[in-house]
């Protein structure tokens, strides 16, 4: 059997742009992208902490070092910047895989640096 698991998280990032012109996504800066294991085009889920809606969309890869979490589309109607957002990534493991994972927990500061848990 299958079931689904989180695989990583990205918690209380910063949205620094919002485009509902743009045909769709939330991009996010490489090194995020490489430090929690999300792959660009990849599809994630996003909860917004400030007004609690959810959605999922796919990832493209950002400009390293940069901080930027962009949100895209129509999505960008129900954010804004500055709001927190914990993004998140699911995949399917078997019930052995499950026995040794451990999902990566990102946790970033207010510019969206990599950051030690409080």
């Amino acid at each position: 059997m299958l079931r689904h698991m989180l695989l990583s998280k990205i918690h209380r990032a910063t949205v620094t742009a919002c485009d509902p012109n743009y045909n769709g996504s939330i991009s996010i800066d490489k090194n995020l992208l490489d430090k929690s294991g999300m792959h660009e085009f990849e599809r994630v889920e996003i909860f917004n902490l400030n007004n609690g809606e959810r959605f999922s969309t796919y990832v493209i890869e950002g400009k390293a070092g940069t901080g930027e979490i962009g949100i895209n589309g129509a999505a960008a109607r129900i954010n804004q910047p500055g709001d927190l957002i914990i993004i998140v990534n699911y995949g399917l493991l078997s019930d052995e895989e499950i026995k040794k994972h451990k999902p990566v927990i990102v946790c970033v500061d207010a510019k969206n640096r990599p950051c030690k848990k409080k």
